[in-house]
């Protein structure tokens, strides 16, 4: 037999298929196999984000409120440097007035 014989062509022929086969068959393995851990990854990451998104919201929510409540107080602390507004405070909760003003009062209906 010489080497250019049909016989011997088949076998290697036949041998290099099923290689190319096996070849073929861990590629999709792998590649499935990180698909699938991607597509995993993916997901989880993604609810994750959508649980700090909504912390992030309750948080800036949070804030705005905070931040209002400081303005509100930074203004009553600058009006109460004006003596005319802890006048009306004095007169208001302590019932103190100055001398010479007399308070007039109402009957309110209900008390």
């Amino acid at each position: 037999m010489n080497r250019f014989s049909a016989e011997e062509k088949n076998s290697n022929h036949n041998a290099s298929a099923a290689g190319a086969k096996r070849r073929k068959f861990i590629w999709i393995l792998v590649m499935a196999v990180f698909f699938g851990w991607a597509g995993f990854t993916f997901f989880a990451q993604s609810a994750a984000i959508a649980d700090k998104s909504e912390q992030l919201a309750r948080k800036t929510e949070s804030n705005e409120s905070v931040t209002a409540s400081l303005n509100q107080l930074r203004y009553e602390v600058s009006r109460l440097n004006d003596d005319e507004y802890i006048g009306q405070l004095a007169r208001k909760w302590y019932n103190m007035y100055p001398a010479g003003e007399l308070p007039i009062r109402t009957e309110q209906s209900g008390q």
